[in-house]
Order: structure tokens, then C-alpha cells, then sequence
């Protein structure tokens, strides 16, 4: 892949270039703030931007408000934030738009080098990926008059995993299931949430956006 790293902590990013580049992908730029975003993707024909969401010069939402500008001129490039924190109204904020190529971590995840490298490629791939510790905060976040509630207990755990961003096959091995039995769970959640008719893609984008709704403040 080609990709952009946007952070103004100079150690992270170079951090970040060389962990991306010693796995083959190709760091086509790189900024300490994130004024010039939308040029640095045009002119360098970047297909995944990781920034963080504090950016200068207030280092409050500078990232997480060119994230969502990209995303509207840019929809074909992935984007995932970094946050030193659980902060979950951005994570909501971001993937409320329209679903696809989102990603949402917590930097310590990047310790985590073949979890960090997997959650690039899906959202490169066109998936969302969200931190599972912020999934965790938001499950203890629930609203009243929640959707969720028709769900079992086994279909929020596969909810949860699927607002990871995890596939079908890696919800079964993350549970120890079978490929069918996580079929037919999300087949069941998708249609007790009133999802349905549309393609599986867009219905799995729909769903987690419902539980990221009816879970966060």
C-alpha cells in the first residue's frame, strides 16, 4: 500500500514509517500536522492515511476534522485514527458518515505490530476497524430503548467483534465456533436490528453503526 502518516510526535511517526515500510508497504509522505492533508493525498496518490486525532495547533480535534473532510472529497481512501485515549464520540463521529475504509485504534495498539499491520490492510480493503477497548467502553455505555436488547448474548459478542472490523471466519476462531454458526448468528442480528435489503456489505456497516449509536453518549 501507499501511505500517509500524519502525527506530531516525531518519534511515533518515525515509528510508524519504518514499521510500515520494513513490512513492504511504501510511505509515500509524512507531516507533523494535518493542514495540508488533502494535497499530500492528491499529489502523492496515498491509499491509506493514518493520523492521529490531536493534531497542532490546538491538538483537540485538528486530525479528526481532516479525517472527515477527506473522507467526503476522498471516499476511495481508507483512513485510520490514533488516539492516545478512549474517546469514543470521535470513533462515532467518524464512522457515521457513510461506513467503509474507517479505522479507529488506540496507539498502544501499534505495540502490537501483526494486529496494527492486519487493521491497515482491512481498512485498505474497505472495513472498519475499531479498537476492541473502545468497543469494550462503549458496551458499558448502553441507552435506553436499545435495539440491542433483542439481541442474545452470544449475537452482541459477534456484534462486538464485527465493529472490530473482524471477519466471518476470524469471529469463529476468536469464539471457537464454526464458519455457519457465526453465519447464522450475524444473519440473526441483522435482521433483529431491522437490516436487511441491502448488500451484506452495506448491512454489516449499518449494524455497526447501530450498536456504536446505541452505546456510545
Amino acid at each position: 500500500m501507499k501511505l500517509l502518516v500524519i502525527d506530531d510526535s516525531v518519534l511515533l511517526r518515525e515509528g510508524i514509517v519504518r514499521l510500515l515500510e520494513e513490512a513492504g508497504h511504501s510511505v509515500v509522505g509524512q507531516a507533523g500536522h494535518a493542514e495540508t492533508l488533502p494535497e499530500m493525498v492528491a499529489t502523492t496518490g496515498a491509499e491509506l492515511v493514518v493520523i492521529d486525532i490531536r493534531m497542532p495547533p490546538t491538538h483537540t480535534t485538528e486530525g479528526l476534522v481532516a479525517a472527515v473532510a477527506l473522507r467526503r472529497t476522498h471516499p476511495e481512501v481508507g483512513v485510520v485514527l490514533l488516539s492516545q485515549y478512549v474517546e469514543t464520540r470521535y470513533a462515532i463521529e467518524l464512522l457515521t458518515d457513510d461506513g467503509g475504509r474507517v479505522g479507529y485504534l488506540l496507539k498502544d495498539r501499534i505495540a502490537d505490530i501483526d494486529e496494527f499491520l492486519a487493521a491497515l490492510v482491512r481498512v485498505a480493503g474497505g472495513g472498519t476497524v475499531i479498537d476492541p477497548t473502545v468497543v469494550a467502553r462503549l458496551l458499558g455505555r448502553e441507552r435506553r430503548d436499545n435495539p440491542l436488547a433483542r439481541l442474545s448474548e452470544r449475537e452482541r459478542e459477534v456484534l462486538a467483534l464485527m465493529a472490530e472490523g473482524r471477519s466471518n471466519q476470524a469471529i469463529g476462531d476468536r469464539l471457537g465456533v464454526q464458519l455457519r454458526t457465526v453465519e447464522s448468528h450475524v444473519s440473526s442480528i441483522l435482521t433483529k436490528l431491522g437490516v436487511t435489503d441491502e448488500p451484506d456489505d452495506h448491512r454489516r456497516v449499518r449494524a455497526v453503526l447501530l450498536f456504536l449509536t446505541h452505546t456510545g453518549r
